[in-house]
């Protein structure tokens, strides 16, 4: 049965409490519809909540929070069953079903999304440039990519070597500074067309774990697998992504199903469409 994740904007005044008591209503009913609701999360300096849950469709998950209590979420979306812990399983839970934040040494993992760059044919260039002239495209590959994430929200998590991976509150951030890359890679391309620079990007949203400024987990891993299976230029995201941001006037081609090295189902993808855009 599909997997679905629901995102609530919360309004003032709600407590954890209240937000129990409507989980436990949902748990009450949410047979009559097959559905089972697992866990959620509350992210409460956003206000949000999220919800996963097995249902038979969207609308069957959105009627028994209706019927139950009248919360209606913002935004239904359905998650791959083999990146559920990238979402919300890899936070423990109480008997409750909320989700129990990790130690205060730890930070709060959070909904992220995770945008990877990578420099295409590195290697191949490197020989044919030599180190000199290759180090001097990877600063340009650096100081644009941060230019940009500066510009729209973006925070540097590492360089790779060939590229950068970034963290994004908002998935139409990520995706707008990736498109922002890539036009002013192709800038670049265009006045300099002995040496263009070709960069591929990958991007997903989930909930990573971080710990020691880095950050870990599936969300991370599909990001970096989606990067690595992108062609130049391309910046391809998970489905997660390209329905979060719906009504964000953003342009996504849905690629189908890509098969990734370490996942055992093959994952849904979108190209962003960064060419079309404004």
């Amino acid at each position: 049965m599909p997997l679905y994740m629901d995102i609530h904007e919360l309004p003032d005044g709600i407590t954890p409490e209240d937000i129990a008591k409507a989980h436990e209503k949902d748990m009450e009913i949410q047979r009559k519809y097959g559905v089972e609701y697992r866990k959620y999360w509350v992210n409460e300096s956003g206000r949000k909540l999220f919800c996963l849950a097995h249902a038979p469709n969207a609308e069957a998950a959105e009627r028994v929070h209706r019927e139950a209590h009248g919360m209606i979420a913002e935004k239904i979306i359905e998650v791959q069953p083999d990146l559920a812990e990238g979402i919300l399983g890899s936070v423990q839970t109480n008997t409750a079903g909320a989700a129990v934040l990790p130690d205060r040494h730890e930070r709060d993992p959070g909904i992220r999304t995770i945008l990877f760059t990578d420099i295409a044919n590195s290697t191949e260039l490197t020989h044919a440039l030599g180190d000199e002239a290759a180090m001097t495209l990877l600063d340009v590959h650096n100081s644009i990519v941060r230019n940009a994430l500066a510009e729209l929200g973006g925070r540097e998590v590492k360089h790779t070597g060939d590229g950068i991976m970034a963290s994004f509150i908002s998935p139409a951030g990520a995706v707008r500074c990736a498109m922002q890359i890539q036009r002013e890679l192709n800038k670049h391309a265009q006045a300099n067309p002995e040496r263009p620079l070709k960069v591929k990007v990958g991007a997903a949203a989930g909930e990573p774990v971080e710990q020691h400024d880095d950050l870990f987990g599936c969300t991370v891993q599909l990001a970096a697998r989606l990067c690595a299976h992108a062609q130049p230029e391309q910046i391809l995201v998970s489905n997660a992504i390209a329905e979060l941001c719906l009504g964000k006037g953003l342009l996504f081609e849905d690629v189908g199903e890509v098969s990734l090295k370490g996942f055992n189902s093959p994952v849904r993808a979108h190209a962003a469409s960064w060419k079309q855009a404004n």
